[in-house]
């Protein structure tokens, strides 16, 4: 089947955090700034959700839902939801999950806050890659926890883990490590990770008796070609294992709050069932089994769009920002460019965010976001109508060799 993803959806006046929040979510300091651009001339492409149509297939569910008239309190009986969850990531990716051991979160940030404090002490310390997915840092600081980072190697755009500082900063006493974040496919530089780096973090964290917890929330939009391989098959039987998945960035439906957690350790899930309760939204139900029952066409579609995407922005920045270098990225839609060599563009303590915004019209996030090795580099949402992506890469262009 065909799918229309060249629409251009008008998202004005929806309450999108992507449309009608950057300036209170990027500029908090500067929201009286005048730019040149006017709301609705500005092109978005920072927050981490697409400027696609939510499947047709997820939406009718979630019409055929509005149409039994009542919208009570809902939690998962069906069997057939977690037999749809079953097949799709045994089918995909050779996961076996245990929905016994699986409980539900409006998303994987909140779930993050709330696992922090289930499974670390209040003088243990966490250890991120960076440069990291924000609220990896934001759920240790949440829970007044210590963050400490191993800065990810840069490899000419390809980025790999550094084990001899991971261990060595995971063995170090001082330290006090108790638990890894991991971010698998990573966000921002969208490596898939191969089974033999996981294997070897792996083998790192159960040495040293320490959590991990694998935010898998990207695992469904690789490149053509790519394999993601789960932390849950890497570690079988590592109880000291959480993974965390969503259909919330596969099938456009960041707003349905409904995520999929897996936590090993009874002692830890029960606590988790004490403290929160798993009530839902009846159409995020809906929603989401009907994603990964009846969208996979749509997800391969969408795979193809992005790839073509890709392919004009590495082909765009070749010829028109030669002094940026861009690695298309294994996995996610988000495009990891590194500005360094247009440096001197920036006006003294100007930030690539501002400064695009502010010369281009183009809302997007700049390196100092993923906490820490990111100088100089910007994150691109391109999950967009393929005439908006060609229209805000000239603009940024313009902006630059002006």
């Amino acid at each position: 089947m065909q799918y229309n993803f060249d629409e251009i959806i008008d998202r004005e006046n929806t309450n999108s955090v992507s449309v009608d929040g950057w300036r209170a979510r990027i500029f908090k300091k500067r929201q009286s700034e005048h730019f040149a651009f006017d709301d609705i001339g500005y092109i978005r492409m920072w927050v981490a959700d697409m400027d696609f149509a939510t499947p047709e297939v997820v939406l009718d569910a979630i019409r055929a839902r509005i149409d039994k008239k009542i919208l009570g309190y809902t939690q998962v009986y069906d069997p057939n939801y977690y037999a749809v969850l079953k097949s799709w990531f045994q089918r995909r990716y050779g996961v076996e999950i245990d929905t016994s051991k699986m409980v539900f979160s409006p998303g994987v940030v909140p779930a993050l806050k709330q696992l922090v404090p289930l499974i670390t002490k209040d003088d243990e310390s966490i250890l991120i890659s960076t440069p990291s997915y924000t609220p990896f840092k934001v759920a240790g600081d949440y829970n007044k926890r210590r963050v400490l980072y191993s800065a990810l190697l840069n490899n000419d755009g390809h980025y790999e883990m550094d084990f001899a500082d991971l261990e060595a900063k995971i063995a170090a006493p001082q330290n006090n490590i108790s638990l890894f974040i991991l971010c698998n496919p990573h966000n921002p530089t969208g490596r898939v990770w191969s089974e033999e780096e996981l294997t070897r973090l792996a083998k790192i964290c159960v040495q040293h008796d320490i959590w991990i917890i694998a935010d898998e929330i990207h695992c469904d939009l690789l490149r053509s070609g790519m394999q993601h391989h789960s932390m849950a098959n890497i570690l079988p039987d590592y109880q000291k294992l959480i993974i965390c998945t969503a259909p919330s960035k596969t099938f456009n439906l960041a707003g349905n709050l409904v995520s999929h957690i897996f936590i090993r350790d009874s002692l830890v899930l029960a606590r988790w069932k004490n403290r929160y309760a798993d009530m839902h939204s009846p159409l995020s139900v809906a929603a989401a089994k009907a994603a990964y029952e009846k969208a996979e066409d749509w997800l391969e579609g969408l795979k193809k769009y992005l790839d073509g995407n890709l392919d004009l922005m590495a082909e765009f920045i070749l010829s028109k920002l030669p002094l940026a270098k861009f690695t298309k990225p294994e996995a996610t839609y988000l495009a990891w460019v590194d500005l360094n060599g247009y440096r001197e563009r920036l006006a003294k303590d100007e930030s690539w965010a501002f400064f695009f915004a502010k010369n281009a019209g183009v809302v997007l996030e700049d390196g100092p976001m993923f906490v820490d090795n990111g100088e100089g580099f910007i994150r691109l949402n391109i999950a967009c109508p393929r005439s908006l992506l060609a229209k805000a890469l000239e603009r940024m262009a313009k902006a630059l060799n002006d």
